[in-house]
């Protein structure tokens, strides 16, 4: 067993699951999406992409791609909330909306980098 691969697997995977727990609910309700949940999704993405760097092949190149697009659109969900969302602005539905769209983006990302990472292992028995 390699420790670094399963810390790889470990931080993708769990990207995933972080984005899913934000995404999933009704899409706006606010009352159904944590920002805590948005914070912990984005640092566990970025870490996963820190991890994708040293990879040169081309199954690598495409797993940072696809990192990329997730830690852009959590980002811009952050941000969104974070400059819309003040003590005088209360969370609208379209807002909130807006942000579980953006995750619902990056879960599309992390979905594809999962399925990306199945299929390089599933090779890589071969």
């Amino acid at each position: 067993m390699n420790l670094e691969k399963v810390f790889f697997g470990f931080f993708i995977i769990l990207a995933l699951t972080l984005n899913f727990g934000f995404f999933l609910g009704d899409i706006d309700n606010p009352d159904h999406h944590n920002v805590y949940e948005l914070m912990a999704a984005i640092v566990v993405s970025l870490i996963a992409t820190s991890l994708k760097f040293g990879d040169r092949t081309h199954m690598g190149a495409l797993l940072l791609a696809t990192s990329l697009v997730a830690d852009l659109q959590l980002v811009t969900a952050a941000i969104i909330w974070a400059v819309f969302v003040s003590v005088d602005n209360p969370m609208t539905p379209m807002l909130m909306a807006s942000i579980v769209s953006l995750s619902g983006g990056a879960l599309l990302a992390n979905i594809t980098s999962v399925v990306l990472l199945v299929i390089e292992s599933a090779v890589i028995r071969r």
